[in-house]
């Protein structure tokens, strides 16, 4: 990751959500259903899932938005992704798919492309194999953060724990162990060959380092 992605700057949003609109050939500009979900994006619960998360994501996929076969599908899924986060709930990727079909639906956008988005979204819950070329690449980028330099790596997981401090702290390392030992015993944590060969192996650094830290 490149310095400017932790800089969510309006500029990248603006940017972003005039080519993924007119992409996807939705009615008008959008403009009030990209406020709102800036506006979800900086709620006070959030640490990670926030503006810094959404800008990075959406920096990365436009360094590889020519490996999307439907470039605008995984871009307004990317926005979508966390646009609800709860941090009690478990159906956070749900909810956000439901909000993302109704207002592409508003926006006359057609039924095909908005069941492929509502799938995006859903491939984010990170429960099974992203199915096709714009999945994988989307949960690439939304894991992404695993290969990053190692300070920023760190100060992602600060955030983790500061989104999740309502779990007491015993708790909260022994699950936090075996997740990052789930990811490590991952055959390949990256699905597209582009991620893999730029993230693999800092993402492998990060988890291992972490998990040696974790048990320390």
């Amino acid at each position: 990751m490149t310095d400017d992605r932790n800089d969510p700057s309006p500029a990248r949003f603006d940017d972003s959500w005039q080519r993924c609109w007119a992409g996807l050939q939705a009615k008008g500009d959008g403009a009030a259903v990209r406020d709102a979900l800036l506006a979800a994006y900086a709620e006070p619960q959030r640490s990670y899932h926030t503006l810094q998360h959404l800008s990075e994501c959406l920096a990365l996929f436009d360094a590889h938005r020519h490996l999307a076969v439907e470039p605008a599908e995984v871009e307004i899924a990317l926005w979508f992704h966390d646009a609800i986060y709860a941090v009690r709930a478990s159906d956070n990727e749900a909810r956000s798919a439901d909000w993302a079909e109704a207002e592409l639906r508003k926006a006359g956008v057609t039924e095909a492309r908005i069941s492929r988005v509502r799938s995006h979204i859903l491939a984010t819950r990170h429960s099974a194999l992203p199915e096709g070329n714009d999945q994988a690449l989307l949960v690439d980028i939304d894991l992404s953060i695993l290969g990053a330099p190692r300070a920023r790596f760190e100060e992602y997981e600060r955030q983790v724990r500061e989104e999740y401090r309502w779990v007491p702290g015993f708790l909260f390392h022994l699950k936090r162990r075996q997740i990052l030992a789930q990811f490590l015993a991952r055959d390949a944590l990256f699905n597209t060959p582009a991620m893999r060969a730029a993230l693999e192996a800092a993402a492998r650094g990060n988890l291992a380092e972490s998990l040696r830290n974790a048990k320390a």
